[in-house]
């Protein structure tokens, strides 16, 4: 915020805390004649809403918040703000709505909280009620510091946050709730090496607090510490044996280490148990995806939209099967459901993408796409991206890892087992890696977290320039590097078998290239190339577990593309043929060519078992695990033509 709107803002708040409306209409009019960039446009709608309501024009107030809405769905004040609105037109099942959803996207506001109480004891819903005094005894009995730290946090405004709950562990150092609520911040801010080591330390100090270890084994689970997180959980499941999420984060790390059966085991008791649980029908669907069940996959995710009509996961995941196809009836029950104002963001995500996904196979492709532009702009919203800041981070790696400076480093763990397989998602890498992985003497894995943690523990490490990685990067010893190199090693043993060598796919370690050569200068890496309008449009239509959120836009998706060959072309550059390049188009039109090239370059003897890759028996996790128990086929070719009136951005950089 420039200091002159600061000014302005400042202004009307000064205003509304006099009760001057008139003053802060004035201030308000002056400001929505400036074009203001999108956050500002929020605070000022939301301001504006305030003293509507304030002068007593209660709908007034309502449209400048179904604006802002718009500009963020899940502004939890805007919903508390509604909710205030309908109670003084005495409309109280909205006002009950709009605190609910008050609540769902800013759980620190008490005063939401308390309102649903007096409604859910006026209804005499004991167990909601129940619900909603638990949340305020939890909230009144936080230090006030942390209380307002927690709802800046949840009306993303992460950096004020971050200093309010920085000053206040400066003055009460190892506080459970300071250090819970830090981590969360690092967690949202990707900043996993401090996140983890605040949780790994609140466990420590506080063995009794679960929700700091129920915290810790989410993000261990984010990092792909899998092990890990089965270890953590047994210890504490002998003291809370029945505790859902503990049992859930298990059995959702076994899956992690190819222990299926195990994990089918923990969810089916679970369900006999209770079979109301949709979130787990939903993951013991994805455990049966995982292992090429598919019927008993579509039936659990069934079950799952039946217990949770509004679950747009479990309709994503039909759509995410690729073969499984909704009819007319059950797109018609999606839309109506998507279009009910009672829906959350992340549910009404889901169905629009899915949605697209249901009318892009019944061939109605314009509904299609407005579902897929539906989907993607909430989702993009909801992340925050801002793909300038991945062009600094990939300029960055270019300005930091140069020729000259790799050339004479030395050290690095000099196991040449991983191969890794990067680039972009959608390209093919999950097909590369089904074939590699049919060889005897190459294990199949998954995406791993491993390199990316790595090199976060590295970027907590300022250079002697004062630059984080990769700047870094040229100041690391032999002896660091061998130490990085054979932790990865170690780290990853889990999800391997006995072959001499193991695939690590994990698309975005594109960006770490340099970092891989430095610490496993043996390591293979193959680039998996793709089409770009193939690849993009591809990406734009997926609906991803987590990360990947320049696939969001199409302006970003194809920004991030040209900035992904940018850089791979510089580590051409500098590390001549230490990158195996394989585009997806070849590997269609050659099969037996590419695999010997791929082969070749791996020092493996050709086996006959590469090209017969659909048979291969083994688990995959990815969206493109049904492709790929397929023969070779090109039915993903040209899947963007049917839309090409709308793909402007990426025609413009790919077709011009």
């Amino acid at each position: 915020m420039t200091q002159d709107f600061s000014n302005q803002f400042q202004a009307i708040k000064q205003s509304l805390q006099t009760k001057n409306l008139t003053a802060a209409m004035e201030k308000i009019s002056a400001l929505k004649a400036v074009e203001l960039p999108v956050a500002l446009r929020i605070e000022l709608l939301y301001l504006s809403a305030v003293t509507q309501r304030l002068a007593n024009q209660f709908n007034q107030a309502l449209q400048e918040l179904d604006e802002l809405l718009h500009l963020r769905p899940e502004h939890g004040r805007a919903y508390q703000e509604q909710a205030y609105n309908f109670l003084a037109l005495n409309q109280q099942d909205k006002a009950a709505s709009a605190f609910f959803r008050a609540t769902h996207y800013n759980p620190a506001l008490i005063t939401s909280w308390k309102q649903l109480l007096k409604i859910y004891q006026q209804h005499q819903d004991t167990t909601a009620e129940q619900l909603a005094l638990q949340h305020i005894a939890h909230l009144e009995q936080l230090p006030p510091p942390i209380l307002g730290a927690y709802d800046l946090m949840y009306e993303k405004q992460l950096a004020t946050a971050e200093k309010v709950c920085r000053q206040f562990l400066q003055q009460h150092k190892h506080h459970p709730e300071g250090m819970l609520l830090l981590a969360e911040l690092g967690i949202q801010l990707k900043v996993y090496h401090d996140a983890e080591f605040l949780l790994e330390s609140c466990v420590a100090l506080y063995p009794d607090n679960l929700r700091a270890v129920i915290a810790y084994l989410g993000l261990l689970a984010k990092l792909g510490k899998h092990q890990r997180v089965v270890e953590i959980s047994d210890e504490q499941l002998s003291a809370y044996p029945d505790n859902l999420q503990i049992l859930m984060a298990k059995a959702n790390a076994l899956l992690g280490i190819n222990r299926t059966e195990d994990a089918i085991t923990i969810f089916t008791e679970l369900l006999s148990a209770d079979e109301d649980r949709p979130g787990v029908w939903l993951a013991l669907g994805h455990a049966y995806k995982t292992t090429g069940n598919k019927q008993q996959a579509v039936e659990a995710y069934l079950k799952a939209a039946h217990y949770h009509q509004q679950f747009g996961d479990a309709y994503w995941s039909l759509a995410n099967m690729k073969s499984y196809t909704f009819d007319g009836e059950a797109l018609q029950d999606m839309a109506d459901i998507e279009a009910q104002s009672s829906i959350g963001v992340e549910d009404r995500i889901h169905l629009c993408f899915a949605l697209g996904k249901g009318f892009e196979d019944a061939g109605q492709f314009e509904k299609s796409f407005t579902y897929y532009e539906k989907g993607n702009r909430l989702k993009l919203i909801s992340t925050g991206y801002d793909i300038a800041r991945t062009e600094e981070a990939i300029a960055a790696q270019v300005e930091a890892c140069r020729g000259d400076s790799f050339a004479n480093m030395h050290g690095g763990f000099p196991s040449p087992e991983p191969i890794f397989i990067v680039g972009m998602p959608r390209a093919g890498s999950t097909l590369l890696e089904q074939i590699l992985a049919s060889h005897s003497d190459i294990d199949g894995t998954m995406e791993l977290h491993n390199i990316l943690s790595l090199a976060s523990s590295v970027g907590a490490q300022l250079s002697e320039s004062g630059k984080p990685y990769p700047y870094s990067l040229a100041e690391l010893s032999a002896e660091q590097c061998y130490e990085l190199g054979k932790q990865y090693i170690e780290q990853t043993r889990y999800y391997r078998g006995s072959a001499p060598f193991f695939i690590d796919k994990m698309p975005n370690n594109f960006m770490h290239v340099g970092f891989i050569k430095r610490i496993l200068p043996n390591a293979k890496i193959i680039d998996a190339r793709r089409d770009p309008m193939d690849c993009c449009f591809s990406n734009f239509k997926q609906l991803f577990g987590e990360g990947q959120e320049f696939s969001y836009g199409l302006e970003e998706v194809a920004r991030y593309y040209q900035a992904y060959e940018k850089l791979m072309d510089h580590w051409d550059e500098i590390l001549p043929g230490a990158v195996l390049r394989v585009q997806h188009e070849d590997v269609l039109d050659d099969l037996d060519g590419q695999v010997k090239r791929m082969l070749d370059y791996l020092g493996v003897p050709f086996e006959q078992a590469c090209l017969d890759f659909h048979q291969t028996d083994r688990l995959i996790k990815t969206p493109s695990a049904e492709q790929v128990r397929q023969p070779i086929n090109r039915k993903g070719q040209g899947r963007w033509q049917p839309f090409e009136a709308h793909l402007g951005p990426l025609l413009k950089r790919f077709r011009a």
